[in-house]
């Protein structure tokens, strides 16, 4: 069943007359990890605002049909109410980090203070989710003293440390670097085999083909493409359509053009994918074996 179910979702912001979302009509199974992709300006971002509630407790405008999580309808839930079931994590970190806390352990455990968790609780709590995203060696330190990248993993921290039902990323590793991204979906990943439910919107495509459990293609406003990550990352319709696509699918496609890709094989969109595709090119044929 799902745990996530849009309808019929058209979105307009306040004083514009085109919607930036139009007719989205979107369910996620619990513990499923969907990431969303489309070019800027797609509707990625407000579709991240409106399975949190922003969208329209706090951006107001006009939301037409239906977005319901965990059973509860979004428009007559109040935002407090509605965040306790999901949670968002920033683009932009500094939008997150409270500015109320001189340390990052005190940012982490900030929400739950606000809930009243009892403090030896709150301590395991925060202390098991710093571990989990590989910041216990940042507890101490000031928030604002950390690079951008460190600071979208407090961001997300202070997240999962709130246990929600749904994580909602806008982009959190946009200011990571190779290693800092891998071990970022890597935990997220985790949550998902945990019984978390995520919805990721990302460029990196090359992470969600490998992490992912299902794509969803985002073209203004619209769901152009869903699917298993090997089929949507591989379509001609990203490419029309001013998507970025694996530059593993964009070398393979290449060279298939002139026979240097088996034809049989699915484009990669992972690196071993397409090492072992290209592997398969060149080896010998039997006939060059001897056999």
């Amino acid at each position: 069943m799902a745990i996530v179910n849009l309808q019929n979702v058209t979105y307009k912001y306040p004083l514009t007359h085109t919607p930036v979302l139009s007719n989205i009509n979107l369910e996620v199974k619990e513990g499923e990890f969907v990431a969303v992709i489309g070019p800027n300006g797609a509707g990625k971002s407000t579709l991240c605002y409106t399975l949190a509630g922003f969208v329209p407790h706090f951006f107001k405008g006009e939301l037409e049909g239906k977005v319901e999580v965990a059973g509860v309808d979004l428009k007559s839930t109040p935002l407090n109410e509605w965040v306790r079931n999901v949670g968002l994590a920033f683009q932009n970190p500094f939008n997150q980090i409270s500015g109320a806390k001189y340390t990052v352990f005190e940012e982490i455990a900030f929400g739950l203070e606000n809930q009243g968790v009892p403090r030896d609780e709150m301590n395991r709590r925060v202390d098991q989710a710093l571990t989990m995203t590989g910041i216990r060696d940042l507890a101490d330190r000031s928030p604002y003293s950390l690079s951008g990248g460190q600071q979208q993993r407090v961001a997300l921290t202070s997240i999962l440390v709130m246990q929600p039902k749904i994580l909602v990323l806008d982009e959190p590793t946009s200011q990571m670097d190779p290693i800092g991204t891998r071990e970022v979906f890597g935990v997220i990943r985790q949550m998902a085999e945990r019984g978390m439910t995520v919805i990721m919107a990302e460029h990196k495509v090359e992470w969600i083909a490998e992490f992912a459990d299902r794509v969803v293609a985002l073209k203004d406003g619209k769901i152009l493409l869903q699917g298993v990550p090997a089929d949507v990352l591989t379509s001609h319709l990203l490419a029309e359509n001013g998507f970025g696509t694996s530059r593993y699918t964009s070398a393979a496609r290449e060279a298939l053009k002139f026979n240097l890709w088996p034809k049989h094989l699915h484009l990669p969109t992972t690196l071993q994918e397409a090492v072992d595709g290209f592997n398969l090119t060149s080896a010998p044929s039997p006939k060059e074996r001897g056999e």
